[in-house]
């Protein structure tokens, strides 16, 4: 038997370094290249504590009873108001920012000029200058988006006079919120904090957030799992890509505008506002995935992640079954296409929380629904197609309420095992903005990148 096998044609499977595939195919022979890597980069303990998690009764029945809650959920979008009114426990003097916790001196520079910005904003400095001071003394609380079932884009800042959007998950009873989407160029989150910006931010506290309210109120509400899914199948991921969702959002709000008693004027602007701005619905659509993953959150056991998040230092990730804890690495930097004029060299490192819609399986998890997105952020139509495929790989099911017509209405991947990324090595992928790493300058482009595999293999080990 041995000889006939020496006879044949000899037909390799490769595991491990491709320099051995190399040399058969180079001697004439054929060999299939398996891409593998053993879990948990090769830490031993941390893998006898993956294989302890992997077929566990308790934990599987944990997953099942988080997933359920996190796919379950019905996001209504209800309102508008002032942080300080509707965030509970929100203190005067705190500033939400985006990622897992950081102190002033370890910000990066859009997030120190966002803070910056905030407190002008809120009028507790009189200048830049004396804002920076008051921020570096002590005198106020910085704390993550997250803690207070919050998000927000870039440096995420939320001061408590700002507006927020208020969403309530009518199935499991939680709240989420987010602020408004300022738009493109020169904005807050960016770090910018000049006189126009301020200008701006006054404007949405004074007219476009009343306005917001008064027509959610006229419509009772608005689900938001139908836009969503109605967005991706006309093109959106609803990260990076919101020009669908946020024309279907207007399409909803423009007629209950219509009956509120908005001055001519004001209505005029705020209808301008929001058909000028294709990312409006950017914001609503963080918000409305935080609902649904805080939903899935505290369950003990649980290896479903239920945040990823950056400021612009560290990444972070949380875990269903570990309650408050963050497991962070280095904040990856991001690979893409830049505007021109700008370069990698320019760039900050990964930021913001708008990665809770990767978490929550769109945004980069469908990308094959959003061919178009690739013009923004690199690669090609297929890329975009095979992200989502890969993401399979890593979660514990699908969404069938997200449904992506370039891959057959298949539903999107959706609740993001721990324990598969850590297993197969397959890290998040994240499509994304690219903030310039000096305060102010904005956006210097888009592109991909991937969740640090550390972040996942720390949540085990600590599970």
């Amino acid at each position: 038997m041995v000889n006939k096998l020496f006879e044949q044609e000899l037909q390799v499977i490769n595991v491990g370094l491709s320099s051995f595939a190399e040399s058969i195919q180079q001697t004439g022979g054929k060999s299939l290249q398996l891409d593998w890597r053993p879990p948990a980069s090769g830490d031993r303990g941390i893998g006898m504590k993956l294989a302890l998690r992997v077929n566990d009764p308790q934990v599987e029945a944990a997953n099942r009873t988080a997933h359920e809650r996190f796919l379950s959920a019905q996001p209504i979008l209800m309102g508008v108001d002032a942080a300080r009114n509707a965030i509970p426990n929100l203190g005067e003097r705190t500033l939400l920012h985006a990622g897992p916790p950081i102190e002033w001196s370890r910000m990066c520079g859009p997030m120190q000029g966002a803070m910056i910005g905030a407190i002008l904003y809120e009028g507790w400095a009189k200048d830049p200058e004396s804002a920076r001071d008051l921020a570096a003394g002590g005198g106020l609380h910085f704390a993550p988006c997250h803690h207070f079932g919050a998000v927000g884009p870039m440096s995420g800042v939320i001061s408590p006079s700002m507006p927020v959007w208020i969403v309530k998950n009518q199935d499991h009873g939680n709240l989420s919120f987010s602020n408004l989407n300022e738009g493109l160029g020169k904005v807050l989150r960016f770090g910018a904090n000049d006189a126009s910006v301020l200008e701006r931010l006054q404007w949405m506290g004074a007219v476009l957030g009343p306005a917001m309210n008064a027509a959610l109120r006229q419509l009772g509400g608005v689900e938001l799992r139908p836009i969503i899914a109605q967005a991706l199948h006309m093109g959106d991921e609803c990260h990076n890509r919101n020009a669908a969702a946020s024309s279907l959002l207007f399409k909803r709000l423009t007629p209950a505008l219509l009956k509120t008693d908005l001055p001519q004027s004001d209505l005029a602007r705020v209808l301008e506002f929001i058909a000028g701005n294709d990312h409006f619905f950017l914001n609503i659509s963080m918000a409305c995935c935080k609902a649904m993953l805080d939903a899935g959150h505290g369950v003990a056991g649980s290896t479903l992640v239920t945040a990823m998040a950056r400021n612009g230092v560290e990444f972070g990730v949380r875990m269903s079954g570990t309650g408050d804890a963050w497991f962070t690495a280095p904040a990856p930097m991001v690979a893409g296409l830049f505007f021109p004029g700008y370069s990698p060299s320019d760039a900050a490192p990964d930021l913001g929380d708008s990665a809770i819609t990767e978490t929550a399986g769109i945004g980069g998890f469908a990308m094959g629904a959003a061919p178009a997105i690739v013009q923004f952020v690199g690669g090609t139509p297929q890329d975009a197609i095979a992200y989502t495929r890969e993401m399979y790989h890593i979660t514990m099911g699908v969404n069938g309420g997200f449904t992506l017509p370039p891959l057959n209405f298949d539903a999107a991947p959706a609740g993001i095992d721990a324990r598969k990324v850590v297993d197969t090595g397959i890290a998040p992928v994240i499509n994304t903005g690219i903030a310039h790493k000096d305060a102010g300058v904005g956006q210097v482009g888009a592109g991909i990148t991937r969740a640090p595999l550390a972040c996942f293999e720390q949540a085990i080990a600590n599970s």
